[in-house]
């Protein structure tokens, strides 16, 4: 899998709406993907589940970048988003899940962010409300494309390799478990830029 390297440009100033979406979302980063995993733990069937403490690194990995997408360093973060949220798509594909469930995944962590930071954008100013809530839209809509692609590009790889039966296997998801874990290290950099 291809791994994006993070540049960070310095100097670069960016509106205070930014600045805000993006902390609210990294401050209720552990609390958002906990609930996440929880409710796809609540929902998972027989085949080849994860159980949620598996599950919540690559879940709070995604909520992360998701912070950095929302707000000022979203530049940055575009690469090692679209790369993880492409290998949640074949994480979900190893588990067994059909693309609706992908996409009903993601739309679940939509409706838990707008809860989340709903009183944030009531307090923006008018003028800046719809583009706020556009802009985590718009990140959410382009993260639900990449799993979904991810997702398609597994099955069909799978399909290829195994003779028209997919099968998965412990090795296929600790492999992708191990690649989230190093896109951890690129959000661990934004994460100290954004400190500053």
């Amino acid at each position: 899998m291809f791994r994006p390297a993070v540049t960070i440009h310095p100097g670069r100033h960016s509106a205070p709406t930014l600045l805000v979406i993006g902390r609210s979302i990294a401050a209720a980063r552990g609390e958002l993907a906990h609930k996440w995993s929880q409710w796809i733990e609540d929902r998972q069937t027989g085949g080849n589940t994860l159980d949620a403490g598996t599950l919540l690194g690559p879940l709070r990995l995604i909520v992360d970048l998701l912070a950095h997408m929302a707000g000022p360093l979203r530049h940055e973060a575009r690469e090692t988003w679209f790369a993880a949220t492409e290998l949640y798509g074949h994480l979900a594909e190893a588990r067994g899940l059909s693309t609706g469930e992908v996409v009903e995944e993601f739309q679940h962590l939509r409706e838990m962010l707008i809860v989340e930071i709903a009183d944030l954008f009531a307090a923006l100013p008018a003028r800046q409300q719809l583009p706020a809530v556009v802009r985590v839209n718009r990140v959410m809509d382009t993260g639900v494309v990449n799993a979904v692609v991810g997702y398609t590009d597994a099955l069909v790889a799978k399909m290829f390799s195994r003779d028209g039966v997919p099968v998965p296997t412990a090795d296929s998801v600790g492999q992708l478990l191990s690649q989230f874990r190093s896109l951890e290290a690129d959000a661990k950099l934004l994460g100290e830029h954004s400190a500053r």
